[in-house]
């Protein structure tokens, strides 16, 4: 056989994925916890596509979901405990590894199932058997939109809604450096659907709670500039999550603040989650690849967003991440 027969032969794993969904009566989907936009709306829209095809659709995710996100459609669907009886079809989305889902047990899931993997992380570890991984998609929700159609489910509405956000949240309502004129020409065919998109951006990007605003301004009170202002690192303690009346979730974002002051090139946001569960996200804006630095730890993601779970106290996890930044700034631009 030659070549160019042989790529006419191959089957792309998109392919495979869509002929694997077809025949498959119900499925099980899964989302990240310390849920986002990509990956709640990736996953309720995928599903709601699957539901408009017959199938029978259980959602998962085993973290709560944030406020600001509870305007998405079908949202009440999800549910945080999963079940020891599952379907023969698992499909996990925007996970760059199966313990995002949960860290103890999901693997004890899998034996004798076909697991789906679609995700945009370059860390990602291939831990399905089927695995569709895009580092160059924007958001998760680029490549459902894409299995969508492949699939010839319709855009409804509320699935543009789910993507809309699943996109619109991924790229920093189109500011990132991840942006590609593909996100915007996925964009607009959302748009078409009649969404509001005044009304999502501002739940999204504009309404806070007191509570949230609190705990912003706890959140700059502690930020510190380092290496002459070119890191930035914010500690937020259980205390201050108690002092400001919110919850994790609710830190979503924060991390911009540091990232975003003029000479700052690599910022962290550690987050004390339990004495020595210590949540931390990276960003970077030139130069440090931050899912490298994350990698340190375990964790992993973008190269210029990512984050891991430190199990040290929160003053020793404060030390380490410093010094890793540190570390990547003597060297990153050699790199």
């Amino acid at each position: 056989m030659t070549q160019k027969m042989m790529k006419r032969t191959t089957i792309s794993v998109l392919e495979q994925i869509g002929l694997e969904i077809e025949k498959v009566p119900e499925t099980a989907l899964f989302s990240h916890v310390s849920p986002d936009g990509d990956c709640l709306g990736s996953m309720l829209a995928l599903g709601l596509a699957l539901e408009s095809l017959g199938k029978k659709v259980m959602y998962y995710n085993t973290g709560p979901l944030p406020e600001n996100l509870r305007f998405l459609p079908d949202i009440d669907k999800i549910s945080r405990v999963i079940p020891r009886e599952l379907p023969e079809t698992l499909i996990f989305i925007d996970c760059a590894e199966a313990e995002r889902v949960e860290s103890f047990s999901i693997k004890n899931y899998f034996q004798g199932k076909q697991v789906i993997n679609i995700d945009h992380h370059v860390s990602n570890n291939l831990f399905g058997t089927l695995n569709w991984i895009d580092p160059g998609a924007a958001a998760t929700g680029e490549m459902v939109y894409g299995l969508i159609k492949k699939l010839g489910a319709a855009i409804t509405k509320d699935i543009a809604i789910n993507l809309y956000t699943a996109i619109i949240t991924d790229t920093g309502r189109f500011s990132f450096s991840n942006t590609t004129a593909k996100s915007f020409k996925i964009a607009a065919e959302l748009v078409k659907t009649g969404i509001d998109l005044a009304a999502i951006n501002s739940i999204l990007f504009e309404q806070k709670t007191f509570s949230q605003i609190k705990l912003l301004h706890k959140a700059l009170s502690n930020l510190e500039l380092l290496e002459n202002g070119k890191i930035a690192i914010i500690v937020l303690s259980q205390k201050d999550f108690e002092e400001t009346g919110t919850e994790e979730n609710l830190s979503e974002g924060l991390v911009n603040y540091a990232r975003n002051i003029e000479s700052v090139e690599a910022a962290a946001l550690l987050k004390e989650i339990e004495s020595e569960e210590i949540r931390v996200s990276f960003r970077s804006n030139t130069w440090i690849d931050v899912n490298k630095v994350a990698s340190q730890f375990g964790g992993g993601g973008h190269i210029r967003a990512s984050g891991c779970t430190v199990n040290t106290p929160l003053l020793t996890a404060k030390q380490a991440v410093i010094s890793a930044l540190e570390e990547a700034l003597k060297h990153g631009r050699d790199h």
